[in-house]
């Protein structure tokens, strides 16, 4: 296993693989952690100086390296519920070919005897970032507005008093005020 220290960038991701093109059928893990910006979606986003791990198995074929393996990282954005802070670890399980003549939106390039990994990571993360994020499974939302009694105008025939009605909201109130013949 190559492991890599942190680096933010996007050289990070520059994997060379002249050595797996020389013996088709070899392979080779890589660990990877990088930062990156600019990862967001409708309502999460990854934060700028958030670690991306990636951890793949590269492998050669005949003419091609796949790049098998996770790529995971971590989120931050609004609870669609209850509006408050939701966080979390988006993970994506990636199996990817490079090759030297790409098939737009099949296959990544493969650039002589290196490939570049940030477009692949940066689809994988926002792919699986969640569109309408929760701070926990059991959110319940907000609490319901507390609407006081609305007294009615006319007493209580029987009692004398002035009769409670159910609570009203107070967007319907200048219904009230509509009077018809």
């Amino acid at each position: 296993v190559r492991f890599r220290p942190r680096v933010t960038g996007q050289r990070a991701l520059v994997v060379f693989v002249a050595d797996l093109l020389r013996h088709p059928g070899s392979r080779r893990d890589e660990h990877i952690e990088v930062q990156l910006d600019g990862l967001a979606v409708s309502s999460a986003t990854v934060p700028d100086d958030a670690t991306i791990i990636v951890d793949l198995v590269i492998e050669s074929l005949s003419s091609s390296i796949v790049a098998d393996g996770i790529v995971s990282a971590p989120w931050t954005g609004a609870c669609r519920r209850c509006l408050g802070p939701a966080e979390g670890v988006a993970a994506s399980e990636v199996r990817e070919v490079f090759e030297g003549r790409p098939t737009e939106g099949e296959t990544y390039p493969l650039a002589g005897d290196h490939i570049d990994l940030e477009p692949m990571v940066r689809d994988a993360v926002l792919l699986s970032l969640p569109l309408a994020p929760l701070c926990s499974d059991d959110c319940a939302g907000p609490a319901p507005e507390r609407v006081e009694l609305v007294v009615a105008s006319d007493p209580d025939p029987d009692s004398g008093s002035p009769a409670a009605g159910p609570p009203v909201d107070p967007r319907w109130g200048a219904l009230d005020e509509l009077h018809f013949d």
